[in-house]
């Protein structure tokens, strides 16, 4: 009995929740499109819309990302990138964190793919900001990194505030 109450109720639920088949489909923008918004672009910085110039294609069993030209052309270079802090770990200060192209809707997710993403490595400790900020060091390219992360900022420091 208690199992048919548990059918019933799941059925019950999902029959309310079913998607209209009428309803038009809006393409969400990319990462690198929704944070042009947020994030102007400015000279001397590296553009969310270039990072996002890579595609994972099929190598043997793997799948492995192909970069641009200008994304490569930046690795081992000193660069300015603007983000929003996404922090892992624990502190009020931290040498070791994310800047993403948009902001993180809660502490456990990461709001876009791997290149709107960019591990840092700061020379000190740097404090999580409410908005985006601008950080400066040295720009790599990973191309077999084994977490995913396409790209890593080592040295970084903090410029200012995004937008000051």
């Amino acid at each position: 009995m208690r199992r048919a109450l548990v059918v019933m109720g799941f059925m019950l639920c999902t029959a309310s929740f079913a998607a209209p088949t009428d309803i038009v489909k809006i393409p969400m923008p990319s990462a690198s499109d929704f944070s042009a918004s947020l994030l102007p672009e400015k000279a001397g910085m590296v553009s969310w819309r270039t990072l996002a110039q890579v595609e994972m294609v099929q190598r043997g069993i793997r799948a492995v990302p192909k970069f641009s030209k200008d994304i490569l052309d930046l690795n081992d270079k000193d660069v300015q990138v603007q983000g929003f802090v996404i922090p892992i770990e624990a502190g009020a200060r931290s040498t070791r964190f994310l800047i993403s192209a948009v902001p993180a809707d809660c502490s456990f997710c990461l709001p876009a793919g791997p290149d709107a993403i960019v591990e840092v490595i700061a020379k000190t400790p740097i404090k999580p900001a409410a908005g985006p900020i601008v950080l400066g060091g040295k720009f790599s390219v990973l191309t077999d990194d084994p977490t995913g992360v396409l790209y890593r900022l080592t040295d970084a420091q903090f410029i200012s505030m995004a937008g000051s």
